[in-house]
């Protein structure tokens, strides 16, 4: 059961997204604002770039096969625990204003949800990264990940964080 009862709102109604000062967000029906591809591409080229030199310190330090490892290991959990808690927001997503939401009630997605777009992200790449390119043509510009874990990418003005 969500805040808003036991029943979704019917199609294309408008609910109040959670913690939101009264302002009202369309989630789930394609009229609200979404983060756009070059946002999203800066976020990731961040959020990478921080987790390389955590690597390559790694490596500096240790075997560079145990490093490769810790390195998988802290790439699921930075993205799991940071998507999935209550702001959605990695380091890179902060710095460029977005975050994570619920497709559907638009607010926190959870850790095992967070995990799961983790998952989506390994689909997303196997393929020419087309998993990633979706978003350009999806109506509400999602990625296979997003689609598999029910999630969208907004901007924090229009969908600001608890």
């Amino acid at each position: 059961m969500s805040e808003f009862g036991s029943q979704a709102p019917p199609t294309g109604q408008q609910q109040p997204y959670p913690g939101s000062a009264g302002e009202v967000a369309y989630a789930g029906r394609g009229s609200g604002p979404r983060a756009g591809f070059w946002r999203r591409f800066g976020a990731y080229f961040i959020d990478n770039l921080i987790l390389v030199v955590v690597y390559w310190l790694l490596v500096a330090l240790i075997d560079s096969t145990l490093a490769y490892v810790i390195y998988l290991v802290a790439d699921f959990t930075y993205f799991t625990v940071l998507e999935g808690g209550p702001t959605g927001q990695t380091l890179g997503k902060r710095a460029l204003g977005i975050r994570v939401i619920d497709f559907r009630a638009g607010g926190p997605i959870g850790y095992g949800r967070g995990f799961v777009r983790q998952i989506g992200k390994l689909l997303s790449g196997i393929v020419l990264v087309i998993g990633y390119l979706w978003m350009l043509w999806d109506k509400e510009k999602q990625t296979w990940h997003d689609k598999i874990a029910t999630t969208v990418v907004v901007p924090v003005d229009a969908y600001p964080a608890r």
